[in-house]
């Protein structure tokens, strides 16, 4: 049973909702919109966004990734002259790295091509599982972000301490865990997808509620 002090944390969640809801909704079309109309330049951008995102704020990261689009630099260059401009990202030498690494992976003609892997995949889980294996430096976390950033993963969940920390005050989840293994990860993704099928607020939905609730505003 839900205690009073949950209760109230749900409310308030609740409340929220009504006044985000069409931001929310407006935010998940334009990621829809993205896999739709968007270039493959876009796309990976969006991944590299994700890339950088581990134990770095999520607005310098996009930030940073827009300096690298407007010099140029997303799709051309080595690891040690993308680093430079990494200077609001933690490990920014792993990660320069990680999106080399990661551009290669899915080169194409010059360019890159994201959508003919990943239209492989009628299920974002395996998708997610795919990217996961093949992405050095995406887990399950990040590899969740990418595909709901691109609207291609809307059931998933995007465990961060945002959103961990929500769930325990909700009561979804006992504590927060010190680490996720990939059975966490899952159990408290099944958690978190059942919550939201009871209070009638889709996961993609839930996930940046809360992390508007943390934050201040619908981001990413």
């Amino acid at each position: 049973m839900i205690n009073r002090g949950k209760t109230a944390a749900l409310q308030e969640i609740e409340r929220l909702y009504l006044v985000k809801r069409p931001r929310i909704e407006a935010r998940l079309a334009e990621f829809a919109r993205l896999w739709q109309t968007g270039t493959e330049e876009e796309i990976f951008a969006e991944l590299a966004f994700c890339l950088f995102t581990p134990q770095s704020k999520a607005l310098l990261c996009w930030h940073t990734v827009r300096t690298l689009i407007e010099k140029d630099l997303l799709l051309k260059n080595a690891p040690a002259r993308i680093a430079r401009e990494l200077s609001r990202v933690r490990f920014r030498n792993n990660k320069a790295r990680y999106l080399v690494e990661t551009r290669q992976l899915f080169a194409s003609n010059g360019s890159v091509a994201l959508r003919p892997r990943l239209r492989q995949f009628a299920d974002p889980g395996d998708a997610r599982a795919w990217l996961v294996r093949s992405v050095k430096g995406l887990g399950l976390k990040e590899a969740s972000h990418f595909l709901r950033n691109i609207g291609r993963g809307e059931q998933l969940a995007i465990l961060d301490r945002h959103i961990l920390r929500n769930l325990c005050t909700l009561g979804v989840i006992d504590h927060i865990p010190t680490s996720l293994t990939p059975k966490k990860y899952f159990d408290i993704e099944k958690k978190m997808q059942t919550f939201s099928e009871k209070i009638e607020i889709p996961p993609a939905h839930l996930d940046l509620l809360l992390w508007c609730k943390e934050t201040g505003e619908v981001f990413k």
